[in-house]
């Protein structure tokens, strides 16, 4: 596979796995010549049989794919893995949309003036995320549960049916063949961007309950400053996953960025959907 990277153009090569995944980390790190890169969490979040609330002092408008593009281009182009080919991912057919959040009565649809105006504006806050459909290319499925977790799982999804009111979070079914939606270009600025992605992630649970997915799923750096306005259940989540980096060749220039396996890690990756 090196060899093909490297018959290709590419000058780094990376993998991911799980961080306790001893034998793995033998293989990659010891045999193979990768070193640890960065260890970025998968946060996964059920979807529940009722809609979650979403704010109402928020509006969220769907932007169209060249607004899309500018918008990360200039906000994001220089986040760790961020696409030069970001148009290729946002005109996707898996491309559900990408969304952005701002303040109750700044904008609507009808009046939004554009990506580039609402820049050159200077907002004071706002988040944007995008949706991917996993649920078209592959499903998953939770083996090895014992009858009494099943019979558990089981229950809250009945009570939650015959309770609705009550809105209790209850636990999908996972023991079968399940879709799910995967949030990625998460970000935002300014000092409501963290209500702004809760937002925005309660928007995007309703998207997924409408499409009979089981979860929602990111990945972002330990170290993102908005992760905890991303809602998840630890027992479904990955609190470090590992990726690891290795360099395959010395005759290119650095420029300015020198060896990428020995920078330091940023507060935020830019996780490309098409690899997840």
């Amino acid at each position: 596979m090196e060899d093909w990277f490297r018959a290709n153009g590419a000058e780094y090569s990376y993998i991911a796995t799980e961080n306790d995944n001893q034998a793995s980390i033998e293989l990659f790190n010891n045999k193979c010549g990768y070193s640890k890169f960065r260890t970025p969490s998968i946060l996964v979040q059920p979807v529940f049989a009722h809609r979650v609330r979403v704010s109402t002092r928020v509006t969220i408008i769907k932007l169209s794919p060249s607004d899309s593009e500018t918008l990360y281009r200039r906000r994001f182009s220089t986040t760790e893995f961020f696409p030069r080919d970001i148009d290729s991912v946002l005109n996707n057919k898996l491309n559900l949309g990408t969304f952005l959040a701002v303040p109750k009565g700044l904008y609507s649809d009808q009046t939004w003036p554009g990506v580039d105006e609402f820049l050159a504006s200077q907002p004071e806050s706002w988040a944007v995320l995008s949706v991917w459909n996993c649920k078209d290319v592959f499903n998953l499925e939770v083996r090895g549960a014992s009858r009494m977790t099943r019979f558990l799982a089981k229950t809250t999804r009945l009570l939650d049916r015959a309770f609705p009111w009550l809105k209790l979070p209850s636990v999908p079914e996972v023991f079968r063949p399940f879709g799910l939606h995967f949030l990625y270009g998460l970000g935002g600025e300014g000092p409501l961007a963290v209500k702004f992605v809760k937002s925005l992630c309660d928007f995007a649970h309703n998207l997924a309950k409408e499409a009979r997915c089981s979860v929602v799923a990111t990945e972002v750096a330990s170290q993102e400053p908005l992760r905890l306005a991303i809602p998840h259940w630890k027992k479904l989540s990955c609190a470090e996953d590992l990726w690891c980096m290795k360099r395959l060749g010395e005759d290119y220039s650095d420029g300015s960025v020198g060896d990428w396996t020995k920078s330091q890690p940023g507060l935020s990756i830019f996780v490309d959907p098409r690899e997840v």
